[in-house]
This record gives structure tokens, sequence and C-alpha cells, in this order.
């Protein structure tokens, strides 16, 4: 196992299975200097190869042959699992790149009812309006008998955008997430504790070689026992030097300087929107009557019901936009009139 390259190959397994797409990887690993076999720049079909090669996991396989375990392993079981789940969904789904107009939500919005995809399409209306909704894949489809209706992108965005600012904004949500966040940077890194193990055992070795010499036992055997284990203590420490190169601990104050970071964004702007969403939001399951928001720190949910957006909201206003409607709103009827006036591009969700 190379110790320079390996952690980059975990990285991209991590951030594949954490939401981002593979040209995002691609140019992550660029940027670390990682090679391809040909000695290239990484490339999209180089990546896609990397998150499929099960010798990773350490399975080596020689025609017929499978043995599992039979070289060193550089990811889990389970986070190559996950990959390949998710890899397999995207198959699936346009790219969402290939969206005309960005559907922030893309990979994360699920049918409350079904728990199929949301969907984001664009219809063009008579009068020549665009308009863009999320629409429920199984309805879509007709898969089943669900009857979700379709709503509108902007509106369940904003929803989104401003529950997570509001998460962001409260101090003792943020104490919590840095908590965690120290918790799982101890955790995380094995390999680190187990070189700070081997290092001790070889100095105990190397002490009591010493006290062997001190005490006269010198021969031919006892100074190359003593040069190997030196060589050995060596070898060890330049491991943990290049782990602590690969994997430095952050302190809880730049955990907590780097989520204050957020608070300045300006959620008017789309990229601003989509910097939150695809840190802080896991997923998103849409009901008629609310939706339930879950956030990617240990498993933190909030459920907001459409009812209490409408009371929150100005009671003289007529619901003058879709955040001051009762219920979601629903497509414009003059695109679901006659659906041989809509212009339909359609943007299956990734995952």
């Amino acid at each position: 196992m190379d110790p320079l390259t390996a952690p980059l190959v975990l990285d991209a397994f991590k951030l594949y299975n954490e939401g981002k797409t593979i040209i995002q990887i691609r140019n992550y690993l660029n940027s670390k200097g990682l090679k391809s076999a040909r000695g290239g720049v990484m490339n999209f079909n180089n990546v896609q190869h990397l998150l499929h090669n099960r010798r990773y996991i350490g399975e080596f396989k020689y025609r017929d042959v499978v043995v599992p375990d039979g070289i060193p392993a550089i990811v889990t079981k389970e986070l190559f699992d996950s990959v390949q789940e998710k890899l397999e969904k995207n198959k699936k789904a346009p790219a969402r790149h290939k969206a005309e107009d960005d559907y922030l939500l893309t990979t994360k919005l699920f049918c409350g009812y079904c728990g199929a995809y949301m969907c984001g399409e664009a219809g063009t209306a008579r009068n020549g309006t665009v308009y863009h909704y999320y629409k429920c894949v199984s309805v879509k489809k007709k898969r089943t008998e669900c009857h979700k209706k379709s709503v509108r992108k902007q509106w369940i965005e904003d929803i989104v955008v401003n529950e997570t600012m509001r998460a962001i904004n409260d101090d003792k949500m943020l104490d919590a997430i840095v908590s965690l966040v120290m918790d799982l940077q101890d955790r995380e890194n094995t390999n680190l504790p187990l070189y700070e193990q081997q290092l001790y055992e070889a100095n105990i070795a190397i002490n009591n070689m010493l006290n062997a010499i001190q005490q006269g036992v010198l021969t031919k055997s006892t100074k190359s026992r003593l040069e190997e284990l030196e060589a050995n203590k060596e070898e060890i420490e330049k491991r943990i030097d290049q782990e602590k190169i690969s994997n430095p601990k952050v302190t809880a104050e730049f955990v907590r300087f780097w989520l204050e970071r957020f608070r300045s964004l300006d959620i008017t702007k789309k990229e601003h929107k989509k910097i939150l969403i695809d840190t802080f939001i896991n997923t998103i399951y849409l009901f008629d009557e609310k939706v339930v928001i879950g956030f990617n720190y240990k498993n933190q949910t909030r459920t907001i019901q459409f009812d209490d957006l409408k009371k929150a909201t100005d009671k003289n206003s007529s619901c003058g936009s879709d955040l001051d409607c009762s219920s979601a709103p629903s497509v414009c009827p003059q695109m679901t009139n006659s659906r041989k006036n809509l212009d339909i591009s359609r943007f299956f969700l990734l995952f």
C-alpha cells in the first residue's frame, strides 16, 4: 500500500459518499497530484474505475479465483457498498449539471408518501412562461398509487434554505456540531493510534536491548537486532509524520470559525444556497402538508408544517407569495390543462 496515495483513494470514496460529483472528485485528486495508471492527469473515467475497484476493499482476483482480504484494504466494506449503491442510482438519472436551471435539491428530495425521488421538471405554458417544479417519480411513471402533488421549485428550495440558515444561527446547534466533529475526528483516524502503539513497543524493545548491552551481553546478534529495532522505529516515525500530514487535526475554535462563516452567506444567490444545501442537508421528505428535513449531523431532523408557515406570515396578505400559502403550491394550471402545449425537460434525481 502506498502511504502517500492510499489516503487520496479513501478520500475519493468518502467524497462521493457525501454527495460530491465525479467531476468534483476528479478536480480534487488532480489538485493533490494523483496520477492515472498511465501517468497522466485523472479524468472522469479514471475516477469511475477507481470507485468500482474492489481491490480497495482487499479483494484479490486472479482469473476466476477471488480471494477476500487477499491484499491490504484501503476502504471499508461498508463505505464501498454505500458508494456502489449511489453509483447504481446515479446511472438511472441524468447528471445535475445538464439541467438548464439547477435544481438545488437534486439527490436529496424524496416523496414523503412512497419514498421515491422528487424529480425536477420544467414546462412552458401557452404564454411562453417557463415553470420549474419537483414531481414524484412514482406519480410521473405511474409506478404506484402515489398521489403526491407537484410543487414549485423556488417554494420548496426557499423553505429548506431558510430552515438551514435558522439552524446555523442557533448557537446551541453550532456547539453540538462542533462537539460531534471533535468526537468524530478522534474516532475516525485508526492508523495514528496503531502507529503510536507500535512506536511505544519499539522504544521498549530498544531500551531492553540497551540494558542488556550495558550488562555485558554484546554479541553480533544483539548488535544486529539493535540496528533492526532502530530502523523499525525510524520507519514507524515516518508513518506517523505522514499520517499527521494526511489527516491534520483541527481545533474546536477552527471548526466553530468555519461554521460561523456560513452565517454571512447571501441566500439570495443561487451558489450560496447550493453551498448550504450540499454542506448541511442529508435528506428531505416532502408531504402535502409538511416537510421533514434531515441534516448531516447525528441524524438530526426538523419538521415544518405548512400551516405554521402561513401563521408566521402577515395575516393581511392574501397569499401574495408561495411561502404565504397554507399548502404546497402546485404547478401552473395552464401547464397541466393541455400536455401537448408543454415543452418539458425532465431531470431525474441523483443520489
